[in-house]
């Protein structure tokens, strides 16, 4: 009988998609040019306010493995996890952690500079008005350009998620959606026991809690762009 685990809290698995929904929603949008401008803004202040709430709160004091502090990688980690000499993990090994932590950076950068953006036809910034017009170029460039960033991040992540489907016979996307990851008996031999001993908390009061926090952050958000 296989061992269940819940490893990803109903906070985290909302986060996850809500934001492939926004990112979805900001390209289609961007591409359509004219009016739907608008809601390419939209899409992009909920990033933001996802971003934060993932960065600045459940990142730190959110269930055991969507806290920072249970993936955060280092050196040895990597270089044992790349020579197959690493136990296996319940959330993120070291790569993915990785592959993480490069996509909420950029993301970050792709929302925070499209807050400044003016292309002085369609479309300013809520923020643009703040700084000068060489500024405003100068973000909107970085704007642009790293697109091509997070579209790289995203086509590595997916591609990422085929392999291990495809040749390590691990699905990623299951958890993702259930919470629980399943433990073969004859797997469990692998796994760090502290790792199977300990599954993430996932409560009403946690999750309240986390729709708070998420309330909150989209208030404060929505007050600054619109102020």
């Amino acid at each position: 009988m296989k061992k269940i685990i819940r490893v990803w809290d109903l906070p985290i698995r909302l986060f996850h998609w809500l934001l492939v929904l926004c990112i979805v929603g900001s390209l289609i949008s961007v591409n359509l040019g004219g009016n739907a401008i608008e809601w390419h803004a939209y899409f992009g202040y909920s990033v933001l306010t996802l971003l934060v709430f993932r960065i600045v709160c459940w990142g730190l004091i959110g269930s055991r493995h969507a806290r920072f502090a249970s993936f955060l990688p280092n050196k040895k980690a990597i270089l044992d996890y790349l020579q197959g000499n690493s136990p296996r993990v319940l959330g993120h090994n070291p790569i993915g952690a990785l592959s993480v932590f490069a996509l909420l950076f950029a993301l970050m950068v792709q929302v925070v500079t499209g807050l400044f953006v003016d292309d002085e036809i369609a479309f300013q910034g809520p923020l643009a008005k703040y700084v000068s017009s060489s500024a405003a170029s100068f973000l909107s460039e970085i704007h642009e350009g790293n697109q091509v960033v997070i579209y790289t991040l995203v086509t590595i992540h997916i591609a990422a998620i085929w392999y291990y489907k495809k040749f390590k016979g691990e699905n990623l996307i299951k958890p993702m959606i259930s919470g629980d990851k399943e433990i073969d008996p004859s797997e469990e031999a692998n796994y760090l026991p502290a790792d199977l001993g300990q599954d993430s908390k996932d409560g009403a009061l946690q999750r309240g809690f986390a729709l708070l926090l998420l309330s909150v952050i989209g208030v404060v958000v929505g007050y600054f762009i619109t102020k």
